[in-house]
């Protein structure tokens, strides 16, 4: 059994992305670059909902050796333009998280940081052997949302990804990385079958099915810094300054929600 797998975590792939995303943003080059080393790396890219599965059931859902994970979150047009046929091209699996309210088409509340696909973009991602997941329906901190608000971003998200390509999505990925024992609980009561988070470590199956961590892939991430992602060495060293902002704000952020639920009871 694969003890440790890692999962890169992508957003936008651009040439010319705006200052909302160019930090998360890789070029196209950039981009096919990184895949041909996975190739060169012999990795084998598998989907979040067969990595999880293979964890559940080793015996009965076998993983190709060295399995990695191609993950992208948002929902950004270029994984269509730029990433899909890179895809194709090595025969890479991956799995897109869709915020359902940034997509554009009917279900469209604004909000999208960059242009984003539209559904039949999608569809056309899914039909290229692209796990469509859930990623809320408006990208908010699930985690500092009251409970009913919670249950609608979920289950909207759910449902019109299950409406718009006729199939239930099974993976989730948290908006910001955050979540909560209280999150993770309700992602899985509205049918989810495993969760991503960021934490910019290796998914280990001990981290559990709701709670699997990735590796953040930047515009600044260099050839021989990706390769050590990939191969897990000096993660620790590579976000060392993540680390310590993520800690320092999960600070500035639990007592914003301590007052609000101050507020809240004294009203």
């Amino acid at each position: 059994m694969n003890t440790t797998v890692p999962v890169l975590m992508y957003h936008a792939v651009a040439r010319e992305p705006n200052e909302a995303t160019r930090g998360l943003s890789v070029s196209p080059e950039a981009f096919a670059e990184q895949m041909a080393v996975l190739e060169d790396l012999g990795r084998h890219p598998v989907t979040t909902a067969r990595l999880a599965a293979h964890w559940r059931a080793p015996g009965t859902a076998p993983l190709p050796p060295d399995p990695v994970l191609i993950t992208f979150d948002d929902g950004y047009e270029g994984v269509h333009r730029h990433a899909l046929p890179v895809l194709a091209k090595h025969g890479f699996a991956a799995t897109l998280f869709v915020s359902t309210g940034w997509i554009r088409g009917e279900h469209d509340t604004g909000g999208g940081l960059d242009t984003m696909l539209d559904w039949d973009q999608v569809r056309e991602l899914a039909a290229g052997g692209v796990e469509i997941g859930g990623h809320s329906h408006t990208h908010p901190q699930l985690d500092q949302l009251d409970d009913d608000t919670l249950w609608s971003e979920l289950i909207r998200c759910k449902e019109i990804v299950a409406g718009e390509l006729g199939a239930v999505p099974l993976s989730f990925a948290y908006p910001y990385g955050y979540s909560s024992r209280r999150v993770r609980a309700r992602v899985r009561a509205a049918g989810f079958a495993q969760a991503l988070a960021v934490g910019n470590g290796l998914a280990r199956r001990a981290q559990g099915p709701y709670a699997l961590q990735r590796l953040t892939v930047r515009r600044s991430t260099a050839p021989e810094e990706f390769e050590r992602l990939v191969q897990g060495r000096a993660i620790a060293r590579n976000f060392a300054r993540d680390r310590a902002l993520t800690k320092g704000y999960a600070m500035v952020r639990r007592a914003r929600q301590v007052r609000r639920k101050a507020i809240r009871t004294r009203v």
